[in-house]
């Protein structure tokens, strides 16, 4: 994984058909999707129960791309190896989800995998600062963690900002989950956002036989985005 700012489109499988995730992904791909978003659960940090470890191996071997696993689960250590055996290239812990989450960082890197820190809404930018040397990428949440559909939360544009500011050329992408939309993409692009997080957006009126609708959401997502840099 080579490191560079440019927008990337990060699909979220919480939102394409759970019967046929082998060949969901292979038409995300194929309609340009960068990473391929999995978010994961445990129905006790957040009000939702999805993937564990097995699940995420299985769709390993489908996915050429990046590997973004988001881990909405307490505690986070004792699984970090299970979803680093498991395939995944980057592995997101919530800065919220534990009362040591410089040890988590440290765990999550020296399984070889990329460390992400997710921050909630409710979480300032400078809960992040202390950290940024152990971090490969910061998640802004801009929805309340839990479930997909939700509406954007505007007041964390202004996070999106400061985060920006604070990590200045080091190697960081700033990812964005959370009520994605070509409205909302170029206001999250603009403050610094890299990585666009998308579920609904991207899947909503596609399928594995449609898969051009697929296409057609990322390349407006995108077009959005990159509009609002230039």
């Amino acid at each position: 994984m080579s490191f560079n700012r440019s927008i990337k489109i990060a699909p979220s499988i919480l939102s394409a058909d759970f019967a046929d995730f082998g060949r969901e992904i292979a038409a995300i791909e194929a309609e340009g999707a960068d990473w391929v978003h999995v978010d994961v659960m445990d129905g006790h940090f957040v009000p939702n129960l999805t993937f564990g470890p097995p699940l995420c191996k299985a769709i390993r071997k489908h996915i050429g791309t990046v590997m973004d696993v988001h881990l909405m689960i307490a505690p986070v250590d004792p699984y970090i190896d299970a979803f680093a055996e498991a395939g995944a290239d980057i592995i997101t812990a919530h800065h919220e989800a534990g009362p040591h989450i410089h040890r988590t960082l440290q765990a999550i890197r020296a399984t070889g995998k990329k460390a992400g820190l997710a921050l909630n809404p409710g979480t300032p930018a400078e809960a992040a600062a202390p950290l940024l040397d152990l971090c490969d990428l910061v998640c802004v949440m801009t929805v309340n963690p839990g479930f997909g559909g939700q509406k954007f939360i505007h007041s964390q544009i202004d996070k999106i900002c400061s985060l920006r500011n604070m990590i200045g050329d080091r190697p960081i992408h700033i990812e964005i989950d959370g009520g994605i939309t070509p409205e909302t993409a170029p206001l999250v692009a603009a403050a610094g956002a890299d990585v666009l997080v998308a579920g609904s957006a991207v899947f909503s009126g596609g399928s594995v036989t449609n898969k051009d609708v697929y296409g057609k959401n990322i390349r407006a997502i995108r077009a959005a985005a990159e509009g609002a840099r230039n």
